[in-house]
């Protein structure tokens, strides 16, 4: 098997599949950290499907690079959930859902109505699922990541206590004068850009698991905000690493594998954590 392994890592997309795999792993389980804590989960699911119908538009308009398109519309959706969210009139697990639903609805109604593909089916399934497209990735697609990733851990690093201030109580932070708002949108567009890239690795319905999985799994085995932060980021990056390679020699989806590894690890920490309690 190692043998197999070797022989694949001399190809360049190969070595570019994994190392967009693992940073893409790094930011998301950042990112989930806060959002989980935050109890604002499922907005990676939400901008997933509005990715989706965006990648949808792209297409029929025969564009040439959808993330041109992609990336911005996300933004901008990322940051109507959140005014929307301190909206009383709608809260934001419906704005998520309104906005969730609308998209991916729209984005398979335009495919069905004007895509000029043979295999609509199959583009459809690889959209939403994942497919070997995180094996046809360009230099600059792994530049992006690369950059993206960078900002995140600085972002991370840097605004550490804001970050903490803000993630467990928003009330608190605005009454000592810190601009939370501010905080806030900027996870929100650093969130929506990562899903974007991420929607290449595991397929629009599979990237909120990227954020939620190992961000609950370091919970089960620390309490400190810091603890759960560097658990979680060493544990999303094992199970990309993990399912990638696994991915490549049994011939299995990248995104449903990936899942498959941050669920086995969940349920192994939730079972050391049952045990750490007892002792």
């Amino acid at each position: 098997m190692l043998d197999m392994l070797a022989v694949y890592f001399h190809y360049p997309f190969v070595r570019y599949a994994m190392l967009v795999g693992v940073l893409i792993a790094l930011s998301s389980s950042l990112l989930g950290v806060s959002l989980v804590l935050k109890r604002f989960s499922f907005i990676g699911d939400g901008l997933s499907h509005v990715a989706f119908g965006a990648m949808a538009v792209a297409t029929v308009m025969d564009v040439a690079s959808d993330t041109a398109v992609v990336l911005p519309v996300t933004i901008a959706a990322a940051v109507l959930l959140l005014r929307t969210g301190q909206n009383a009139r709608l809260k934001g697990d419906a704005a998520i859902a309104m906005i969730s639903v609308g998209a991916l609805a729209s984005g398979y109604l335009l495919l069905n109505l004007f895509s000029r593909s043979a295999n609509l089916s199959g583009d459809v399934c690889s959209t939403l699922f994942g497919s070997t497209a995180i094996l046809t990735l360009s230099e600059t697609d792994v530049w992006l990541c690369v950059v993206l990733s960078l900002v995140v851990v600085i972002l991370f690093t840097v605004c550490y206590h804001r970050i903490f201030a803000v993630t467990f109580d928003e009330t608190f932070a605005k009454a000592t004068g810190m601009k939370a708002d501010r905080y806030n949108l900027l996870v929100a567009v650093v969130t929506a850009s990562v899903i974007v890239l991420a929607m290449k690795l595991a397929g629009s319905l599979l990237i909120s698991a990227l954020i939620i999985f190992p961000a609950l799994s370091a919970m089960r085995l620390f309490k400190s905000f810091r603890g759960v932060i560097l658990a979680s980021a060493v544990l999303s990056v094992v199970c990309a690493a993990a399912g990638i390679l696994l991915s490549i020699v049994a011939s299995t989806p990248v995104g449903a594998t990936i899942v498959c590894m941050d669920m086995a690890v969940f349920a192994l920490c939730s079972l050391a954590g049952m045990v750490l309690k007892r002792s």
